[in-house]
């Protein structure tokens, strides 16, 4: 059986390694979950991905207690908290048809086919037999993961921009990768080293993307900016001509509206909304002046 002890000092290191940077992974989408906190509503967002990644550690948590391997037991457990946490948040907020769906997925992934994993491997495998199948159906979820961003990577070649793949997200998947390839082939378990040789190359796939089209980014923001000051020039440009059809010199609107109390707009606004006074809009004319002190 696989286990960890003081005696294998790198194997130790690269576990330990390995549990923070899962754990900030894991962390990740806090962010999203916020958003959908504050929305009161999950959008656009899909449960899959928290559905699939808390079945993936209730295996790999399996596959532990198999084998007796602390840092796999740790790290395991803290990720079947945490997406237990998302999950919960997300039907919270759901619609009830997105809630009935996501209900289904749950029973279907983490009853169904976990129950399914337990009552096979214990009921009709030997010890030796039980650590092998459940080691292999771990690897093909953490390969199913792996591949899952290629649909990403897919919409940064075509759009030609990062925005949807955070370079902190792919850097710490890739350190995650390696560190976990690395304890695998320390501790000869290669069920939790093959995997993460396909995680290691498409995490250094996803940074190199994201050097290769992240100037693409800052040019198009740019390009917005120059947009954007351009629309306000020319809304600027028309607001000067609209006073100079109305007889209104610029400077004597500007000399008018700064004579006003900021107290006297706002009460002014409040009684006449149509006038469309407040304390940073000008003013139509001076008529209205007279006729808010008359009135206030």
């Amino acid at each position: 059986m696989v286990s960890i002890s003081i005696e294998n000092p790198l194997a130790f290191g690269a576990g330990l390694l390995g549990n923070i940077l899962s754990f900030l992974v894991a962390l990740t989408p806090m962010t999203t979950f916020y958003k959908v906190y504050r929305k009161k509503s999950t959008g656009s967002f899909q449960s899959t991905p928290y559905v699939v990644a808390l079945s993936s550690a209730m295996l790999w948590l399996y596959y532990a207690f198999l084998n007796h391997n602390v840092l796999l037991l740790t790290i395991n457990t803290c990720t079947c908290a945490l997406e237990s946490v998302y999950i919960a948040i997300y039907l919270f907020y759901a619609s009830k048809k997105i809630r009935l769906s996501t209900v289904k997925m749950i029973f279907f992934f983490n009853v169904g086919l976990f129950g399914s994993v337990l009552l096979i491997t214990l009921g009709f495998l030997n010890e030796r037999k039980r650590s092998e199948i459940t080691g292999w159906i771990c690897a093909s979820f953490a390969v199913a993961v792996f591949v899952a961003p290629l649909s990403i990577m897919r919409l940064v070649i075509r759009t030609k921009s990062v925005e949807y793949m955070p370079f902190s997200l792919s850097l710490f998947l890739t350190l995650s990768a390696i560190a976990w390839f690395f304890y695998g082939l320390l501790l000869r378990d290669f069920f939790v080293a093959l995997p993460n040789v396909l995680g290691i190359l498409f995490g250094v796939a996803q940074i190199i993307l994201y050097f290769i089209y992240m100037d693409v980014k800052n040019d198009r923001l740019e390009q917005n900016t120059n947009q954007d000051i351009e629309v306000e020039n020319i809304t600027n440009s028309n607001l000067d001509l609209e006073m100079a059809e109305k007889h209104i010199p610029i400077d004597q609107s500007v000399a008018i509206e700064h004579a006003i109390p900021a107290d006297v707009k706002a009460d002014f606004a409040a009684v006449f909304p149509e006038k469309g006074i407040h304390t940073n809009i000008p003013i139509a004319n001076a008529d209205d002046v007279i006729l808010a002190i008359l009135i206030l």
